[in-house]
């Protein structure tokens, strides 16, 4: 890119008016070609596009290959999700997953398979409860004592996890998960409390899940979210799957794959609805905003925001479990004021961020860390440089949330954003405060 004097805008509109001559929808954006630069995952066929549009621009033939793409030989092979077919399938699963580190080894690219996930989303939307397994005779009697120490102590990890970052408490988590949690689903109790049970050991899998993927280990993250889902079936709690699949959507989101991350918002909607409080059907609708405004889609996601809002307005009307009381009208903005910036819709992007960073509670550290820097971002769109690189300082010096690796690709994100302008005085101080950072970071 440095060679064909491309910027990621330049480079996503080459790419998508190559897809459109050749019959083809592209949804790439100057998001996209950032986050393949930082490690995302590409499909072959859009990273053969991208090659032909550097090719074009170079007058020399490029391959994915000299991109930087798929290794050294083949494109990485897409993960096969393995849904597990049972019950028990899925608890082991989940006990494999809980010896494994989040820490990522290697930068390799983390590719779906189509098929696979589409096999998944079917088998949950179409599946029927499992059913809590028969009384065991003898052994450890389970009851709800039980049941809410799991609760409080999902309670005490979420609350690490929004304030320090996955990375902070993941090990601890997947220790209790494996040695505290998954026996007792083993043992004796009543169908009550197997229900409860079950429902409070797929919350703290999801968040193993959540905490590996805010770590930076994709590949674990989705294995965990894919075996959890199954989870769900067991006491035919939809409204839970439908978390499940919004958090898959989040995922492919984050990783490039928009239209993916389109299919399994949706189905989270569908897979949901009647069985889901309009507070979790507004969540469901956010995340398919998000992905429709990183296609470039401003019609559809402008839809989107508009049913998510409609669903919040009664979200006052049911009654919501734990798990779901974070996502307060601050989330809701902090959701929207992504998708305007992804639009570049600069007065709405600035008007949502501000909402959300000033609606934020501090005790939800790393996402007021977020809302920050898509403020910085909104605040640039407006050609506001000094005031943006201030508010990001303010992100960045609030520290805890860099144990984040994504709160840190948000950071990167606006220093290549910034870039242009390095040798302006602001832009220099904001670089070496986050050098500072990430050396503290690493001592600490």
């Amino acid at each position: 890119m440095a060679e064909a004097k491309v910027s990621n805008k330049g480079l996503a509109k080459r790419m998508r008016d190559l897809a459109a001559q050749r019959g083809d929808h592209l949804g790439t954006t100057h998001v996209s070609v950032q986050r393949w630069r930082d490690g995302a995952g590409i499909q072959p066929k859009t990273a053969a596009i991208a090659a032909a549009a550097l090719s074009a621009k170079l007058q020399r033939t490029v391959a994915p290959i000299d991109l930087g793409f798929f290794g050294k030989s083949e494109p990485a092979a897409p993960l096969a999700v393995g849904y597990p077919a049972s019950s028990a399938d899925a608890l082991a699963m989940l006990d494999g997953l809980s010896e494994k580190s989040a820490e990522v080894s290697g930068s390799g690219s983390f590719v779906i398979a189509e098929g696979d996930l589409s096999s998944a989303v079917l088998s949950w939307m179409v599946a029927r409860p499992d059913g809590i397994p028969v009384e065991r005779a003898g052994g450890q009697r389970v009851g709800m004592r039980d049941v809410r120490a799991i609760r409080t102590a999902g309670k005490m990890f979420m609350e690490l996890d929004f304030q320090f970052g996955g990375g902070h408490g993941h090990k601890a988590l997947r220790h209790y998960f494996r040695h505290e949690v998954l026996p007792l689903l083993d043992a004796s109790y009543s169908e009550k409390v197997g229900s409860a049970l079950f429902g409070a050991a797929a919350e703290i899998a999801q968040l193993l899940a959540w905490t590996a993927y805010d770590s930076g280990n994709h590949r674990l993250a989705h294995q965990y979210l894919t075996s959890t889902l199954r989870l769900s079936q067991v006491t035919g709690d939809r409204m839970f799957g439908g978390r499940i699949l919004a958090n898959l959507s989040h995922q492919a989101n984050y990783l490039g794959n928009h239209t993916q991350s389109v299919q399994l918002a949706r189905a989270a909607l569908e897979g949901a609805q009647g069985r889901a409080t309009p507070r979790a059907m507004s969540m469901f609708a956010a995340m398919e905003a998000r992905a429709l405004a990183n296609l470039g889609d401003p019609r559809g996601a402008g839809r989107a925001m508009n049913e998510a809002e409609r669903y919040f307005e009664r979200a006052g009307t049911a009654e919501d479990p734990e798990w779901l009381s974070y996502f307060d009208s601050a989330e809701l903005m902090g959701e929207f004021c992504h998708c305007f910036r992804d639009l570049r819709q600069r007065a709405e992007a600035l008007l949502h961020a501000e909402r959300a960073v000033n609606e934020t509670d501090p005790k939800y550290a790393r996402t007021l860390g977020f809302c920050r820097m898509v403020l910085a971002q909104s605040q640039l769109l407006n050609g506001e440089l000094e005031t943006a690189v201030a508010t990001a300082s303010l992100a960045v010096e609030a520290g805890d949330s860099l144990q984040s690796a994504r709160f840190q690709r948000y950071v990167s994100d606006f220093q290549t954003e910034i870039s242009t302008q390095s040798a302006h005085p602001t832009v220099t101080a904001f670089s070496e405060q986050v050098r500072a950072a990430l050396a503290r970071l690493d001592e600490e």
